[in-house]
């Protein structure tokens, strides 16, 4: 097996409406890859046509599975984590983690307990009285120590101050991630996990416009704050984006030699935020 995910034509139709409109793609083992992408974008539609929650057109493999058809042994060596984690609100944390350990051959309960013991969660603690980012924070330690060959993020952060944010990120590096293990995320907080991608993917109305590695991106996008007495010269070089920081123009360019760039002003390598922006631009139109 090749890919740990492997896409060609995948596409998804609701009545008359695109949602994913014949994509192709493949996610090697052992990458981190960030699925960007507006709202209504089709990026929640792939990630169920993957998890087998969602019927499709096309060919999809994942893990060697067809998730369609044998979801059920896909499940095993999966993980997901939802936009809103729904537990039961009479159950504690200590019924939570033993359900999840009766159920999931994988599950370590030494590892989730120990993520836990970050927060200020109690085995008694009922989901009823626990805050929004509490639930979240129960539902993250209950997926992240089940010990799954594919890990599926669908906004996992929703809800959490910026600390534990950060810190889920750090766990998600030091104590889950290796070459064995793949993750495929979606967040609107690009900035935050722009640290710890290897490839990404941005999605709009249902296609694939952009799929590179990290490297990729910083050898083949690059910004200058173009001095002023370069600005005709920079626009012949046809940027793919420009906007105005404290009065200057900060060009955008795709694929120009970042040796001819330097000659128009300062130059740096984009952001996931700045990318994403100018990739999208007229998506809200």
């Amino acid at each position: 097996m090749s890919a740990v995910v492997s896409a060609r034509n995948l596409s998804k139709r609701f009545g008359s409406t695109v949602a994913v409109d014949n994509v192709s793609f493949e996610i090697p083992a052992g990458r981190i890859v960030g699925l960007i992408g507006p709202n209504g974008s089709g990026k929640t539609t792939a990630l169920k046509a993957i998890l087998g929650l969602s019927s499709y057109q096309g060919h999809l493999n994942v893990l060697g599975f067809d998730p369609h058809t044998q979801r059920d042994d896909l499940m095993k060596e999966v993980c997901f984590i939802a936009d809103v984690a729904v537990l039961p609100r009479w159950i504690k944390v200590s019924e939570a983690i033993d359900f999840v350990a009766g159920v999931h051959p994988k599950f370590n309960r030494a590892k989730c307990e120990a993520y836990l013991s970050h927060t200020k969660l109690k085995p008694t603690t009922k989901v009823k009285h626990m805050s929004k980012g509490m639930v979240v924070q129960l539902h993250l330690a209950l997926v992240m120590a089940i010990d799954a060959k594919l890990l599926v993020l669908d906004e996992p952060t929703l809800g959490l101050d910026i600390l534990y944010r950060k810190q889920f990120y750090q766990n998600l590096l030091e104590d889950y991630f290796d070459e064995n293990k793949t993750i495929i995320v979606t967040t609107h907080q690009v900035e935050e996990i722009e640290h710890i991608l290897t490839d990404l993917m941005f999605i709009r109305d249902g296609k694939i416009v952009l799929s590179s590695t990290m490297d990729e991106v910083a050898d083949r996008f690059v910004e200058v704050m173009v001095a002023q007495e370069h600005y005709a010269a920079a626009k012949s070089m046809n940027p793919i984006d420009e906007r105005q920081v404290f009065g200057k123009s900060v060009m955008l360019f795709d694929g120009v030699a970042r040796a001819d760039l330097n000659r128009l002003g300062d130059t740096r390598n984009v952001g996931i935020a700045d990318l994403f922006v100018a990739t999208m631009k007229g998506t809200y139109a």
